[in-house]
C-alpha cells in the first residue's frame, strides 16, 4: 500500500471515530487487532513442519487470552478471498506458554486446512476463539493412563503429554501411548514422542498401519494387556472410536473411556419454539421460526449484526439477553437469565425475546 493510500485509510478510520459511537474495544482493535477482546486475534510468529501434511502454527495473541486446559481446542479463523472461514484445532502448547500452538493437518480437498497447513506465512493475522472442550484430564490425574490415537488424533493428547512432562513427569512413567499412522514418517510428533518416552519412561507404542494394519479392540489386548485397568483417552477417526466405545461397553468400564471426535456440532434442538425477537440497540424486530438462529432471523429483517464463524466458535456474534429465553440449537439447553451472553448464530427463540444488539 502506498503512502497516500495508507494516509487515506488512517484518515477514514479517524473520521469514523467522530461519526459513530465506538466502544473502547473498537478503538483498541483499530490500533492493534491483538488488543481487541471482542474480536480476539492472533499473529503467526512461527511455523513448524511436523510431517509432509501437518504444520504447527505458533501464535502470539493479545494479553486477554483465556488459559486453556490441556486437551482443549480453539476456533481459528482465517480470511480467504475476503471471507472469514473458521475451523477448530486442538491446542498443542502448554497452559502458560508465551505462544499458543495449534497443529493443523491438511485434509484432501479441505480449503481451510490446506491454506493453514501450506499457505500461511509468518505475520498472518488470524482470528482466535476461546478454549473449549471436555476432553481433558481430571484432577487428581489417574495413576494408570492409556492414550489411543490415530493420525491427527494425537494433537489433543500431545497437549496433555507436554503438560504432564513439564509439571509431573513421574505420571508418564506408568502411562501408555499407542499412536497409529501409515508409516514412521507419517507419525505426527513421532520424533518428539520417542524422545519423551526415553526421558520420562512413557511406554510409547508405534503402530504403522501400512504394515501392521489398523488398531482394533481385538489386537489392543495384545498391545496393552491391562487396558481394562486404565483410564483411557482416545482420539482419531470415527470408525476407530466407534469400535472402541462398543468394546468398552461390552467388556470394559464405559466410564473409563474418554473420546474426542473431530466433527462439527450438529443442531439437535427441535423444540426451539420460535418467537418475536427484538434487537434493542438497533430497534429492529424479527419473527424467528422454530429452530431458526436469531442471527438468521435478524439479518432477514435487515439487522446488521456482528458475525464471524456462524457456527458457535468465535463468540463474535454475542449479545446479552435482556428478557425472554433462547435455546441452544446444538445442545438443547435453555438460557433465560437476564444479562446472560447469547451466541445468536446457534441460539433460537423460545418465545418472545429481547437481545442487546
Amino acid at each position: 500500500m502506498g503512502v497516500l493510500g495508507l494516509f487515506g485509510r488512517r484518515a477514514r478510520v479517524a473520521a469514523s471515530w467522530f461519526t459513530q459511537p465506538l466502544l473502547p474495544d473498537d478503538l483498541l482493535g483499530t490500533l492493534n487487532p491483538l488488543w481487541s477482546r471482542r474480536e480476539p486475534h492472533a499473529r503467526v510468529v512461527g511455523l513448524r513442519r511436523e510431517t509432509a501434511d501437518t504444520t504447527t502454527l505458533l501464535l502470539r495473541s493479545g494479553p486477554g487470552r483465556p488459559e486453556h486446559r490441556p486437551g482443549q481446542f480453539v476456533g481459528v479463523g482465517t480470511r480467504l478471498d475476503g471471507v472469514w472461514h473458521w475451523r477448530t484445532y486442538s491446542v498443542t502448547s502448554c497452559p502458560g506458554d508465551p505462544l499458543l500452538a495449534v497443529t493443523v493437518t491438511a485434509v484432501p480437498g479441505g480449503t481451510v486446512s490446506n491454506a493453514l497447513a501450506y499457505s500461511t506465512p509468518i505475520g498472518t493475522l488470524l482470528r482466535i476463539g476461546p478454549p473449549a472442550g471436555e476432553f481433558v484430564l481430571p484432577e487428581p490425574v489417574p495413576e494408570k493412563l492409556l492414550f489411543l490415537t490415530a493420525g491427527s488424533g494425537i494433537t489433543p493428547v500431545m497437549g496433555m503429554l507436554r503438560h504432564l512432562a513439564a509439571t509431573r513427569p513421574g505420571t508418564l512413567g506408568g502411562a501408555v501411548l499407542v499412536h497409529c499412522d501409515r508409516t514412521p514418517s507419517d507419525l505426527v510428533f513421532g520424533q518428539e514422542l520417542r524422545m519423551l518416552a526415553a526421558r520420562t519412561g512413557l511406554t510409547f507404542v508405534e503402530r504403522h498401519t501400512a504394515v501392521e494394519g489398523r488398531l482394533t479392540p481385538e489386537n489392543l489386548t495384545d498391545t496393552v494387556p491391562d487396558w481394562a485397568a486404565r483410564q483411557t483417552w482416545a482420539c482419531g477417526p470415527a470408525g476407530l472410536l466407534d469400535a472402541l466405545t462398543a468394546h468398552w461397553a461390552r467388556v470394559g468400564d464405559p466410564d473409563a473411556l474418554h473420546v474426542e471426535l473431530f466433527t462439527p456440532p450438529v443442531a439437535v434442538a427441535t423444540d426451539a419454539t420460535g418467537g418475536r425477537v427484538s434487537f434493542t440497540a438497533s430497534g429492529i424486530e424479527a419473527d424467528a421460526g422454530p429452530g431458526t438462529p436469531l442471527m438468521v432471523a435478524g439479518e432477514a429483517a435487515g439487522a446488521l449484526l456482528p458475525n464471524g464463524c456462524r457456527m458457535g466458535i468465535c463468540h463474535t456474534c454475542v449479545g446479552r439477553l435482556r428478557s425472554g429465553a433462547v435455546r441452544d440449537l446444538r445442545t438443547g439447553d435453555l438460557h433465560d437469565t437476564p444479562g446472560e451472553p447469547v451466541r445468536t448464530c446457534v441460539s433460537g427463540a423460545a418465545g418472545d425475546v429481547e437481545i442487546e444488539l
